[in-house]
């Protein structure tokens, strides 16, 4: 019978797809100095950011997004949620104030009927339907109800047995929230929009979860994770929950309703306990998903089958309470700077701050000074790097030790190399980021610089009757034997 049952689930009729999938951010407010309205849509503008997530309707911030054309989802906040719930007037009134006053202007597409609510406000649970069809009733008197969709994220913490992501269900305690729900979605043509945080699932799986997977980097066939009764090969936690997702509706025989993910996202900074909350790591999240889902790949349940994703988030939130992580998601600063330039390729105009040439060789966190002094010595004599500019009273000399100089010796070699796959290892104690490490004076090769213009990497390479080749007067020639390293970002295995 369980066999039967999951042949059905697999033969069913699959969701459809009428438009390409789009990358969207959330805006959060818990800043301690916010942007002004037009601040934020003119870094919206600047981005060619097509789609965002409110997590209120602020009428400044709708009048600032009025005439951009930019796609725009409101929300319902959680508090917010009793009173319409109860109340088919409330909910009219809620519509009329912050929907209907600001469209067409205003390009409102979706709204987000509170957030989490069965995990994070569970008392509030029995209205949530009555809530997302009282504010839909509202729409169809408008006659906006064709132009914008009502829905409520949920956290993927109410999909039990996750993984393999054919036998996912939902928790049954909601049942009687899941069903209702599920109906109305599928009988107003909207979508279930689900929180998707691929960093928490890899930080409480104790080690079972490996880093590569969570982040979307390239695993050998013998690596990926197979569903036992499908077959299918996921090679990232992104797509296995949201095939998770899929199932869990299935079982409650609803098979065509897309999904929308309404969070995700990677910090880029945390405390001693979140040793993965790193700028390398949130920026080759981020990339990664931006590509994943520009792509159209859809996922092995439903490959082609788009998933439209708003990142988690727009700014860094430096008020909201809770570990150093929970104020670090952003793609950028209440200033409007980058907090790490995305790597990207294939997204078109999206986020200008994109230059994909921009990577750089650096010394590995907690390298063995050892074997970094070992492979220093060899990038400035057999590597023919041109290590000058270490020299003391040179730009790159302070700070003086074997970290700094090395990350400058090994990115040398590897802007010489043309970044060619497998120059940035050094037998382990490189890796590549996209984070310019130039300080000071000490512009590095590869790094715009600070007027604009790449440094010259074209000498990088000293001549035989230089006096300061390899810079063999402070490093010597030493020795790096040969070795073939595999590696996980931007390369794939070294010869040295």
């Amino acid at each position: 019978m369980a066999l039967l049952l999951l042949l059905f689930l697999l033969t069913v009729p699959a969701v459809s797809a009428d438009e390409d999938a789009f990358i969207g951010v959330n805006i959060g407010t818990a800043l301690s100095d916010m942007p002004s309205p037009s601040q934020v849509a003119a870094l919206l503008k600047a981005q060619n950011i097509r789609h965002v997530r409110l997590y209120d309707a602020d009428r400044a911030m709708l009048n600032a997004l009025a005439n951009t054309g930019i796609h725009v989802t409101v929300s319902v906040p959680n508090e917010q949620l009793l009173g319409i719930g109860q109340s088919n007037a409330t909910a009219a009134n809620w519509v009329a104030r912050n929907v209907i006053a600001h469209v067409p202007a205003t390009n409102i597409t979706a709204i987000a009927v509170g957030s989490e609510i069965l995990t994070t406000l569970p008392n509030a649970a029995p209205v949530l339907v009555s809530a997302l069809k009282f504010i839909h009733s509202a729409l169809v008197a408008s006659n906006l109800d064709g132009q914008i969709k009502v829905s409520t994220p949920q956290s993927s913490s109410i999909i039990l047995d996750s993984f393999p992501p054919s036998q996912a269900f939902f928790n049954r305690s909601w049942d009687p929230v899941m069903v209702p729900l599920l109906k109305f979605l599928q009988s107003t043509g909207s979508y279930f929009m689900l929180n998707v945080y691929p960093y928490y699932d890899y930080m409480q799986s104790n080690g079972v979860i490996p880093l590569d997977y969570a982040l979307f980097r390239p695993l050998p066939p013998n690596k990926e994770a197979v569903d036992a009764n499908t077959l299918l090969h996921y090679t990232n936690v992104f797509d296995a929950v949201v095939d998770a997702a899929y199932f869990s509706m299935s079982y409650l025989n609803f098979t065509k309703i897309p999904i929308f993910v309404t969070e995700s996202g990677w910090p880029s900074k945390g405390d001693s306990s979140e040793p993965d909350a790193t700028l390398d790591n949130a920026n080759t999240y981020n990339s990664n998903l931006i590509r994943h889902v520009l792509n159209n790949t859809g996922t092995p349940k439903h490959p082609g089958i788009v998933v439209s994703t708003y990142i988690y988030e727009l700014y860094n939130e430096d008020s909201r309470p809770g570990p150093v992580s929970e104020k670090n998601w952003g793609l950028f600063d209440a200033n409007g700077m980058p907090v790490y330039t995305l790597h990207l390729t294939g997204a078109g105009t999206l986020l200008a701050n994109d230059t994909t040439n921009q990577t750089f060789c650096v010394a590995k966190e907690g390298a063995d000074p050892k074997m970094l002094q070992a492979a220093l010595d060899w990038a400035c004599g057999p590597g023919k790097v041109d290590c000058s500019f270490l020299l003391q009273g040179q730009p790159c000399y302070e700070p003086d030790n074997v970290v700094a100089h090395s990350t400058y010796a090994f990115n040398a070699y590897f802007q010489k190399m043309a970044k060619s796959p497998g120059t940035c290892d050094f037998k382990g104690v490189a890796t590549v980021t996209t984070s310019d490490p130039s300080h000071g004076s000490c512009i590095f090769p590869g790094s715009a610089g600070r007027n604009g213009t790449f440094p010259n990497t074209t000498s990088l390479a000293p001549s035989s009757n230089s006096s300061t080749s390899g810079c063999h007067s402070i490093y010597g020639a030493g020795s790096f034997t040969t070795s073939v390293i595999i590696g996980v970002l931007l390369m794939s295995m070294v010869c040295l």
